[in-house]
């Protein structure tokens, strides 16, 4: 989208500005596309583009919303009408005093992050890439099913305030996927890129090197064979090395949500729990060993969830949540942290223009340390080094966990040894957190996110970018897919 074709847009929303101490709107437009080849077919190639924006009111202690996909004078002033009304329901019981609340007024223009524009590719090479790469995880007659999916997202959003502010952001989303199966016998074994966790990250085609997808997909078929032959994983207390992409999911699962103050405050407990974190244990509370620094980092161009500003116009910059294993600062937009008093940061975001701004992890990473991959294996006697997330599960407050991978190799008197199917551990995030005894240096520091994280109703399902080095745990409670 040409943001400056919307220049009649700006001058309709200030013609209409309502009665009202604080007024934004946020103008979306998505164009979405998606090319899937599943055993070298490729399936029909999805395309959806929607635009339409949100207008928020402030008016004495009150604030409300309204949206719209009619993109005319008529449907501004609809929107506008509409979140007036909800203000004024909202006045005779508020939340909070909305008026307390110094939204901000940001200007300027955030370009996309992109070297090669996906739209200057075609289509034509976009298929015939998504299917040479199906074809190469076809290694085997035991490959029973393989999937390569190639999906973008072109995003534009204008944020106007009724006080000056005017802010266009662009970004350029680019989500690999690829899955294979193996299966002989009664035993079938997957290897994945990206259902869970992912490569994915802002930018354009040049993400998708030719060399390193075809290395990607050759070393998950042949994992994937490897694993239909392997034993199960042994159970017992042991050490475990995680690898960076299943440190993405622990960190997301068992420090990101436990931190959304909203959830602190109750807001998610009908739909997706509550959190073991209190107001009171921030400052003091001991989360994790003096290795552990956690940050919110919406700063780092190509990571899936960087901004300037974040929905409600708050400037973003990066901040240690977690700071050498002590909890400093929480998830949390303006509006939370005048709710809770608690420190928060610039991560109130909306997945659509029809959806308000909620509490969201956006870049959310653990800092490197010091450590080489070699360095953390020669100090392992006994333990696990495990790849990719399978399954995950977590309570209602966030804190007790289960997690299973799709790839393990035991660990023996400091070499990796054997490979082994089924890896699961399970634990408590502050005791987990508390073991963890060495942080990967920058050559095991990778740059993931999730691209389908859940919350809130009625539901968004948004990005989450994460970057994280591999981590060595103690004193871990591991069992195999026989011993659940």
């Amino acid at each position: 989208m040409d943001y400056m074709t919307d220049h009649q847009l700006k001058h309709w929303f200030l013609d209409n500005l309502p009665d009202a101490d604080f007024c934004s709107l946020r103008l979306t437009e998505e164009k979405k596309e998606l090319i899937h080849v599943r055993k070298n077919v490729l399936e029909p190639v999805n395309t959806v583009e929607e635009r339409g924006f949100m207008v928020t009111v402030v008016q004495g202690k009150g604030m409300g919303y309204g949206a719209t996909c009619d993109i005319s004078e008529v449907g501004l002033k609809t929107a506008v009408a509409n979140a007036m009304d909800h203000c004024r329901l909202n006045q005779k019981y508020p939340l909070i005093d909305f008026s307390r609340i110094g939204f901000s007024n940001p200007s300027g223009e955030r370009k996309r992050y992109v070297k090669t524009p996906w739209e200057s590719v075609s289509l034509e090479e976009k298929t015939s890439f998504a299917k040479k790469l199906s074809e190469n995880l076809q290694v085997s007659d035991q490959i029973v099913d393989w999937q390569v999916i190639l999906e973008h997202k072109l995003v534009t959003n204008r944020y106007i305030t009724s006080t000056g502010g005017d802010m266009v952001q662009a970004f350029s989303y680019v989500f690999p996927k690829i899955f294979v199966m193996a299966n002989k016998g009664a035993e079938t074994q997957r290897r994945s890129l990206g259902w869970i966790i992912s490569d994915s990250r802002q930018g354009g085609w040049e993400l998708l090197s030719e060399d390193k997808m075809r290395h990607t997909v050759s070393v998950a078929a042949e994992e994937a064979l490897e694993l239909v032959d392997a034993p199960n994983c042994p159970s017992g207390k042991m050490d475990v090395l995680l690898d960076s992409g299943q440190m993405n999911i622990q960190v997301h699962e068992s420090v990101g949500h436990p931190l959304e103050i909203d959830r602190i405050l109750g807001d998610e407990r009908n739909f997706a729990g509550t959190s073991f974190v209190t107001p009171e244990m921030f400052g003091s509370y001991r989360y994790g060993s003096d290795l552990m620094n956690i940050t919110f980092d919406p700063t780092r161009p190509y990571q899936l969830a960087s901004y300037e500003i974040d929905d409600e116009g708050a400037i973003a910059d990066k901040s240690y949540l977690i700071e050498n294993g002590i909890l400093r600062r929480g998830l949390g937009s303006v509006i939370s942290q005048a709710r809770s008093g608690i420190p928060g940061v610039a991560n109130a975001r909306a997945v659509r223009w029809n959806r308000p701004p909620i509490d969201r992890m956006a870049n959310l990473n653990l800092e490197s340390g010091t450590s080489s991959f070699n360095d953390m294996v020669a100090a392992i006697e006994r333990g696990i080094y495990m790849q990719t997330n399978l399954s995950w599960s977590i309570d209602d407050s966030r804190n007790k966990f289960q997690f299973g991978c799709e790839f393990g190799r035991l660990i023996e008197n400091g070499r990796l040894t054997s490979v082994v199917k089924n890896p699961n551990y399970r634990g408590i995030s502050g005791i987990f957190w508390r073991n963890l005894k060495m942080v990967g240096n920058e050559d095991t520091f990778h740059v993931m996110g999730t691209p389908n994280c859940g919350k809130g109703e009625p539901n968004q399902t948004i990005h989450v970018g994460h970057a994280t080095p591999a981590c060595l745990f103690t004193d871990v409670d591991v069992f195999g897919g026989e011993n659940q």
